[in-house]
């Protein structure tokens, strides 16, 4: 790691009084974006173990997300609440791991009307081939790297020419009975890591510095990847040159927001203007492009993921337990 671009030293507590309870706004120019005065809105009660993966569907008018636990998907209507999408969502024994593990999808995105699943039980990413019901069959998109079995991708995002990003941590290597992850039985790859697979079918290994490579996006002109790391011994973004020999950097650490708050570094989006929202320290916190701490979205516990909608409506937010969103100015 080269350099720190920005080490988060600011206290929620000085920060500015344009201030809600669940928003709170760090510098004047996130007002552009979200108000000071949104608030959380849950759209479910406290049913899911791991809620994760969420994704806007056009198709359906409403929001995909996975639990990882429960080796499910679920869609999510205005009106209509949430129903049952897949059944199962990431493990249907395609390799070999813990059957009681942390198994079901996680990551997922849209390419073109095609839906790819980073799928801890199977070890891969993966795209749907056809549902009947709600019980889908998969296709392989990629699931080794120089021969050897994936961990358990986690978490991707594509590029507009076909280059696919994800990260490998070993969550679905989580073995229930010990309450700890495999390290010899089932692990293949020696180290947890970010890949590139190229759109001309190239695995090419990124890095294999982080110890929980996680949340990954592409900034706006997609000269950078971002990269999450989800260990409270390291909490930090990482940034990425794509067409600079993958030069790295840490782009934000929050090392004394993670000593005051419950919370990791884990999914994260790009919003339009280039802002980063990103689970971390509290809840959510809303980057500048260049890594300032613009605001923050107050959750006051750990949560995972995040989407917007197609029009940047609303910033959808998967809490572990529940499914949440709050207002944005689109």
């Amino acid at each position: 790691m080269k350099k720190i671009i920005l080490l988060a030293t600011l206290i929620f507590a000085s920060c500015s009084s344009s201030s809600g309870d669940d928003v709170t706004i760090i510098n004047p120019e996130l007002t552009d974006i979200i108000s000071a005065q949104a608030s959380i809105e849950y759209l479910t009660d406290k049913v899911y173990e791991v809620s994760e993966g969420p994704v806007w569907s056009p198709q359906h008018q409403g929001l995909l997300f996975t639990d990882v636990a429960a080796n499910k998907m679920y869609l999510w209507k205005e009106g209509q609440g949430v129903s049952v999408y897949l059944a199962p969502s990431g493990f249907t024994s395609y390799a070999p791991t813990f059957e009681n593990g942390s198994n079901g999808a996680n990551g997922v995105v849209y390419y073109g009307n095609q839906l790819i699943l980073c799928q801890h039980g199977d070890r891969r990413v993966a795209y749907i081939e056809a549902i009947e019901g709600t019980k889908p069959t998969f296709g392989t998109l990629v699931d080794t790297y120089q021969g050897k079995r994936f961990n358990s991708p986690n978490d991707l995002v594509i590029s507009r020419k076909g280059d696919f990003y994800f990260t490998d941590p070993p969550y679905g290597l989580y073995n229930k009975e010990t309450n700890s992850y495999d390290e010899e039985l089932y692990r293949e790859i020696p180290f947890n890591g970010i890949f590139q697979y190229s759109a001309a079918g190239e695995v090419i290994l990124i890095s294999k510095e982080l110890s929980r490579p996680n949340g990954i996006a592409l900034s706006l002109d997609e000269r950078y990847l971002y990269v999450n790391n989800s260990d409270p011994k390291m909490p930090l973004m990482m940034r990425y040159e794509v067409t600079n020999n993958w030069q790295e950097d840490v782009f934000f650490d929050g090392s004394k927001l993670a000593a005051k708050y419950d919370g990791n570094f884990d999914g994260m989006k790009v919003h339009s203007s280039g802002h980063i929202f990103t689970t971390g320290p509290n809840g959510i916190l809303i980057l500048s492009p260049t890594g300032e701490l613009m605001g923050t979205i107050n959750f006051g516990k750990a949560i995972t993921n995040c989407a917007f909608d197609t029009t940047e409506t609303y910033l959808y937010v998967t809490t572990f337990d529940r499914l949440a969103r709050i207002k944005l100015k689109p």
